[in-house]
């Protein structure tokens, strides 16, 4: 039964805008990705959060910097930078050591995340469910991906 959800941060819940310098809290302007506040606040209901990122120029800190520009890190109970575990997306030991930090199982989580390599290959290597927020239209094939959403309302009635 799953119990723990695990987000990726950059263009999962927080639009990444590549061409801008440095961590993300530094931005002139930051925004969160369509339909994010309402999927959170439903799922927080529900599940523990927990926010899992690669992010270049960002460790935990600077994350949740960036979270609560837009109001939204009080949702997650975990948060969590490649920087600061050892190893990064998509190495199974990632998804592994975030749900080892956090108290849950692989079993017990889910994995949202708009990059397939990444976010959805890696997680399902470590055991979990996944659901790949394909709302930049990947064409590949998507084997590791439990479920794919367009929308992130569309989490909602997947779990």
């Amino acid at each position: 039964m799953i119990t723990h959800i695990i987000f990726d941060w950059g263009n999962t819940l927080m639009r990444d805008f590549p061409e801008k310098p440095g961590p993300m809290y530094e931005w002139d302007h930051v925004e969160l990705m369509p339909g994010v506040e309402n999927l959170l606040s439903n799922l927080a209901e529900r599940f523990v959060l927990t926010v899992a990122t690669n992010a270049g120029e960002s460790n935990t800190e600077a994350m949740v910097k960036a979270l609560t520009r837009v109001h939204i890190e009080g949702f997650f109970i975990f948060k969590y930078s490649s920087k600061d575990l050892g190893v990064s997306k998509p190495d199974p030991r990632f998804f592994e050591e975030v749900c080892k930090r956090s108290g849950f199982t692989p079993e017990e989580t889910l994995m949202i995340g708009n990059d397939y390599k990444k976010d959805i290959v890696g997680a399902k290597a470590a055991g979990m469910q996944t659901i790949l927020y394909n709302h930049e239209n990947y064409i590949g094939e998507t084997p590791d991906a439990d479920y794919v959403v367009g929308d992130l309302g569309e989490v909602l009635g997947v779990v």
